[in-house]
This record gives C-alpha cells, sequence and structure tokens, in this order.
C-alpha cells in the first residue's frame, strides 16, 4: 500500500516521502496515528506540488542571498567606538555591525555575522557574513574613535 508520511517515521522515511508499506502496518499503525495519508492521485498530486514549492522558495532564498552578495562586495562598515588612550572601551560586536548595515538598508542579522577574533582596537578588520549556506559576503570593518 502506498502512503504519503505527514510525519518522520523511524526506519520508514521522513515527512513528506511516498513509501510503500504492508496494508496492515499502514490500517493498524500510521493512518491510526495520523503519522501518514493514503496516497491517492489527488494526495500525490498535492505532494507534489508542496515539494515544487519548496524547490521554488529555496531557489528564490538563494538568489535573493546572491544579490545581497554582490551588493555587501567592497561595502566599508564604519563602527564609531568611544575610545581612551590608545584603548577602546569594551569590545565590537556583532550586534554593532548588523545596526549600521541595517542602517545603510541590509537585512542583516547578528546571527550571520562571523567575527573570527574579538574586536578591541582600533583599526580595519575583514568581516564575514553568512548570508546563505554557501554563499558568504565580506566586508571591511573599519573601526574608529567617537
Amino acid at each position: 500500500m502506498k502512503v504519503i508520511l505527514n510525519a518522520d517515521v523511524n526506519g520508514q522515511g521522513k515527512k513528506g516521502d511516498i513509501i510503500e508499506v504492508s496494508e496492515g502496518f499502514a490500517r493498524n499503525y500510521l493512518l491510526p496515528k495520523k503519522l501518514a495519508a493514503e496516497a491517492s492521485a489527488s494526495a500525490l498530486n498535492e505532494a507534489k506540488q508542496k515539494v515544487e514549492a519548496e524547490k521554488r522558495r529555496i531557489e528564490n532564498e538563494k538568489q535573493n542571498a546572491l544579490s545581497v552578495a554582490e551588493k555587501l562586495k567592497n561595502q566599508t562598515v564604519e563602527v564609531r567606538v568611544k575610545c581612551g588612550e590608545g584603548k577602546i572601551y569594551g569590545s565590537v560586536t556583532s550586534k554593532e555591525i548588523a545596526d549600521v548595515l541595517n542602517a545603510k538598508g541590509f537585512n542583516i542579522d547578528k546571527r550571520q555575522i562571523v567575527l573570527k577574533e574579538i574586536i578591541k582596537a582600533l583599526g580595519k578588520f575583514d568581516v564575514e557574513i553568512k548570508l546563505y549556506p554557501g554563499i558568504n559576503a565580506k566586508v571591511t570593518l573599519e573601526v574608529v574613535k567617537e
């Protein structure tokens, strides 16, 4: 019997998979617990449409990430910090960098910013921004005295 899984089933498959199982397993376990639905023509068509919609959504996200990466290329982000005699108070955080980028019109979350080391000095630093798996952008961070 063919069924479409509504949830991940150990040893059988993941949500959305169309699998062949014995009729007893389907009728006594999967269907009563609503872990699967019988694979009728309309249900198969609906499952295919969901898969295609998911693929389109992923492709759109990837294209958006590529366009943002192109815009971010060669960008300089200037962060102003309070400074004593040659040392800054505290450090520059990813939240401060995200706030400056958001003010410039980029929609960047602080969790997307990767700082290789803690920034506790004035100067220029390279910062990596992870926009999408496999798509990264590098910006130059310039820390200046306030």
